[in-house]
């Protein structure tokens, strides 16, 4: 069998983002189910939430609701500044708006990066690390997607240009965030992949008062749900929690480090939340987990490249060794 050949099958609907397990169903009709999906890299142990009653529901945000959320998650980032900290309907859409609010300018993004970034700015450059301090404007993540590359803020806070940094995955590694002095940075930051409730879409843009003040005005009164308000106001006051959840995290991808170098493959990069994987048979493995109903995350612009988010319970952690065992004796 030649592991490293492509599959000859339509993945164009699983390259853009993750999590589409429609298409990979359509994909693989055959595929055991349910699905595993380790394709997005949200935490598979969502923060436990109860709505108190149905006026969660059935009434409009009040204005103080929305301060309270943007106060505490201030406090979670490390923000000095709860006014400069704007809750908007997931980061994804920041992304794309922070391209109208800013203008047109001369952006570099730094290659490789999540690819909302590239679709908000289809005429920005890609650049390297050592050719950041010439971007006029600078784009990039911290940690990276999907390579999990990490940049000390320091070193930031140090480049001239006007900074865009994403700090999606940044929850795991609060130490890597420029939350706590921004210097002229503009910041995103999302909440669902760390409290595994992305299906809330909520984020927070971290900028200066003129941007946060044209941004509350595009976004209008009420710019995200009264049950994501609830919700997450409780988990960023929820410290506890959020210090078991980086051990339990840490825990998980120490676990997925071993699998995958058991199975032969190379541990590129990642997160807490997510390992990318290198092996020259990666589009024939992407096809054999996904014939064992687990998905992870392919690339069209690396074919030797794969992302495993975490496994959430102990049957997803067999599947995935199992699955991942019978490839290595191929």
């Amino acid at each position: 069998m030649n592991r490293a050949a492509a599959p000859d099958l339509p993945l164009a609907e699983l390259y853009g983002h993750g999590g589409r397990l429609g298409a990979a169903a359509r994909l693989f009709p055959q595929a055991p189910g349910p699905w595993i999906d380790l394709s997005t890299g949200i935490s598979p142990w969502p923060y436990p939430f109860e709505l108190s009653s149905r006026s969660d529901w059935a009434r409009l945000p009040e204005p103080e609701a929305i301060a309270r959320l943007e106060a505490s998650a201030a406090a979670t980032f490390g923000a000095p500044i709860p006014d400069e900290v704007v809750a908007v309907p997931g980061s994804d859409l920041a992304i794309r708006l922070l391209s109208q609010l800013l203008g047109p300018k001369h952006a570099h993004y730094l290659t490789p990066i999540y690819s909302g970034h590239r679709a908000a700015w289809p005429d920005a450059r890609p650049v390297t690390h050592d050719r950041m301090d010439e971007a006029e404007l600078l784009i990039l993540a911290n940690p990276n997607n999907p390579d999990g590359r990490a940049i000390d803020p320091e070193a930031l806070r140090a480049l001239p240009g006007q900074l865009i940094v994403d700090e999606a995955f940044a929850d795991a590694t609060p130490g890597i965030s420029l939350a706590p002095n921004r210097w002229r940075a503009v910041v995103l930051r999302s909440f669902g992949k760390f409290f595994g409730l992305a299906g809330l879409r909520l984020g927070f843009v971290l900028a200066d008062r003129p941007l946060t003040h044209r941004l509350r005005a595009l976004l209008g009164d009420w710019p995200v749900s009264a049950p994501a308000i609830g919700i997450a106001t409780a988990a960023y006051e929820d410290q506890d929690w959020q210090a078991a959840q980086r051990a339990r995290l840490y825990d998980a991808s120490g676990r997925l480090d071993t699998i995958l170098r058991s199975a032969g493959l190379a541990i590129a990069g990642g997160t807490p939340l997510f390992r990318l994987a290198r092996t020259e048979g990666a589009p024939r493995l992407f096809q054999h987990l996904a014939e064992a109903g687990i998905l992870v995350r392919p690339f069209a612009e690396d074919a030797t490249a794969l992302r495993f988010g975490l496994p959430g319970d102990e049957l997803h952690w067999q599947r995935l060794e199992q699955a991942l065992a019978t490839w290595s004796k191929q």
